[in-house]
């Protein structure tokens, strides 16, 4: 099943290379003051701009800005119900783990948000 997942990630992430979009696409930049996980992925504390892959709301990347423009992590999500905790901004929510936080959910809107998938370990 994680063979799937991957190779699904990487398909979308090559799909969303080579197809160009005249669209402009919804951005969600957030400065995290703390180190996490999404998916797997650890990255920094800084500041991030979190974007769709391709047309396929399900994938999107997560890139550093600034002085972690090295830290990318490309992830699947999921519609989630509910309401942005920051209003109508756009947000990002952690759930809080062992030492350390992960990455739960990216609201694009005030009523339009993703889950991030849970990856088992």
């Amino acid at each position: 099943m994680r063979a799937a997942i991957k190779t699904l990630g990487f398909a979308v992430v090559a799909l969303g290379l080579f197809a160009g979009s005249a669209q402009a696409q919804e951005e969600v930049i957030a400065k995290v003051p703390f180190a996490f996980v999404v998916q797997g992925h650890s990255l920094p504390a800084g500041k991030y701009v979190v974007s769709r892959v391709s047309e396929d709301p399900s994938a999107l990347v997560m890139r550093g800005e600034d002085a972690n423009r090295k830290a990318i992590a490309i992830f699947l999500t999921m519609p989630v119900d509910g309401h942005d905790p920051a209003g109508d901004k756009p947000a990002l929510t952690f759930s809080r783990y062992e030492n350390g936080y992960r990455l739960s959910t990216v609201w694009e809107s005030a009523s339009e948000g993703r889950s991030t998938l849970s990856r088992k370990s």
